[in-house]
């Protein structure tokens, strides 16, 4: 399996989610290298200056994602899977050879065009409205039922 980055922007504050996202970091562990980057944060002052936060935050991104990467940025207008299918996804990026699979979480307000633009895929995890914090904890619950699917261990139901 290839390497694993997940890049999000600020810290998660929700003492729930937080133990939530290190248990599957620990769990991830046993089957992929796994790297859990945070990135500071614009200060929005005016959210009629939303874009040059977005902005700001994509080029801090762009400064942790590796010049081979595999990029996939989370936003809401992605591509859906199911469980099933993100696993099969992830194994046709091991066959097809990538190295290292990075995913880009951005904050309250998304990521910016240039991040989206950028990224090899966009992804949705749902059509619902979720928490940025609510997001990393589902993407890390769903990457390790896919290795859980592709290795045929019972936690995948």
């Amino acid at each position: 399996m290839p390497k694993i980055r997940i890049i999000v922007v600020d810290r998660t504050r929700s003492g729930f989610l937080k133990e939530g996202e290190s248990l599957y970091l620990g769990r991830l562990k046993k089957y992929a290298q796994v790297e859990w980057a945070e990135v500071k944060p614009a200060k929005i002052a005016d959210e009629k200056q939303a874009e040059e936060f977005l902005a700001v935050e994509g080029e801090r991104i762009f400064r942790r994602v590796g010049r081979q990467d595999y990029l996939v940025s989370l936003d809401r207008s992605g591509r859906q899977f199911d469980s099933e299918g993100l696993a099969l996804w992830l194994q046709s990026l091991t066959d097809r050879g990538e190295k290292c699979v990075t995913f880009a979480i951005g904050g309250p307000l998304g990521l910016s065009q240039q991040v989206l633009e950028r990224s090899r895929e966009v992804l949705s995890i749902s059509e619902l409205t979720l928490t940025h914090e609510m997001s990393r904890l589902i993407l890390l619950e769903q990457l390790y039922r896919a290795f859980t699917i592709l290795r045929g261990e019972k936690y995948h139901k």
